[in-house]
């Protein structure tokens, strides 16, 4: 059984009033008042799953704020306060100074602030609970896609993976890998840019083919996808062409960038929030009547992306 089907067995409990949004989206969706809805989501990251043994407290603290921050940002949520649930194994004050500084960084960079939380002894493990608001009816959701969407995605994808994939075998990833790795960026600013522009959208950490498959799954579509339209970094690019595997980039995970699709009438908006933001937006696809994904490109390989169980 897989995460999802675990999930959908025994906790997706369907008792939410009509107006909110429950299990099946990057964050819950509960109206506040006929205005505004608070969207929340929790993430756990553990020692030896998550992040590698011996991983610097600094940088275990911005990818637990991180990851958290890219569920907000797949909603169009901007981001009000958090929760953390701490777990360490003994009490070690340079590392706590370490994680409570950088903590302390990241989110003031979001303007998200600490209400509370929990320590406990035991096996390294970091849960935050992240909160945030977006207008009534408003939030970016993964069911509102529409065949003849354009589907894009935000910088480059494959990096995290392929730093990942290079410390399994005992290598040492370039400065640029580890960092997407260990502090991906969430993309707080292009989600909150993109309300009412995108009309699905989710963010990439399991795998970019699974991730967009849970679009596809509440959209009730298909798509079709160009491998060549992917954005590779340099080191992604060589290490697919001398293997000639594309799995790094479309089922890697730890990307925590933006996955959506856009309706054509609204590209040129698009186009404007690219250059406002000065980011990097890729056209990588069309949304299909056909369900299911299919890859235009010299790859049939199937991808195993990322399973919590």
């Amino acid at each position: 059984m897989n995460e999802f089907d675990l999930i959908e067995k025994y906790f997706n409990w369907k008792n939410l009033n009509s107006n909110d949004l429950g299990i099946g989206d990057d964050c819950a969706l509960v109206s506040i008042d006929a205005h505004q809805q608070i969207a929340t989501s929790v993430d756990t990251l553990i020692e030896g799953v998550h992040f590698p043994k011996g991983t610097s407290a600094s940088d275990i603290a911005h990818k637990a704020l991180a990851v958290n921050l890219s569920d907000l940002a797949a909603m169009g949520a901007t981001p009000k306060y958090f929760t953390l649930a701490l777990t360490l194994p003994e009490f070690d004050e340079s590392w706590l100074l370490d994680f409570s500084s950088t903590l302390r960084v990241l989110a003031n960079q979001y303007q998200i602030t600490l209400v509370g939380g929990d320590t406990t002894k035991g096996a390294l493990s970091i849960t935050l609970n992240v909160t945030g608001t977006i207008s009534q009816g408003r939030a970016l959701l993964r069911s509102a896609a529409q065949a003849g969407d354009h589907i894009f995605v935000s910088n480059s994808i494959g990096d995290a993976a392929l730093a990942w994939r290079q410390i399994q075998q005992k290598l040492t990833p370039s400065d640029q890998l580890l960092q997407h790795f260990n502090t991906p960026n969430p993309q707080v600013e292009l989600g909150c840019a993109l309300v009412g522009v995108a009309n699905a959208c989710i963010d990439i950490s399991d795998g970019l083919e699974q991730d967009l498959g849970h679009i596809l799954k509440r959209s009730n579509v298909g798509a079709r996808i160009d491998l060549s339209q992917i954005p590779l970094n340099k080191e992604v690019q060589s290490y697919i062409q001398k293997t000639q595997d594309w799995c790094v980039a479309l089922a890697g995970g730890d990307d925590y960038e933006l996955c959506f699709s856009v309706a054509p009438e609204n590209l040129e908006k698009l186009k404007a929030i690219e250059k406002n933001l000065k980011i990097k937006l890729s056209e990588i696809g069309v949304i299909t009547q056909n369900k299911g994904i299919e890859r235009v490109g010299d790859f049939d390989k199937k991808c195993q992306s990322y399973q919590h169980f």
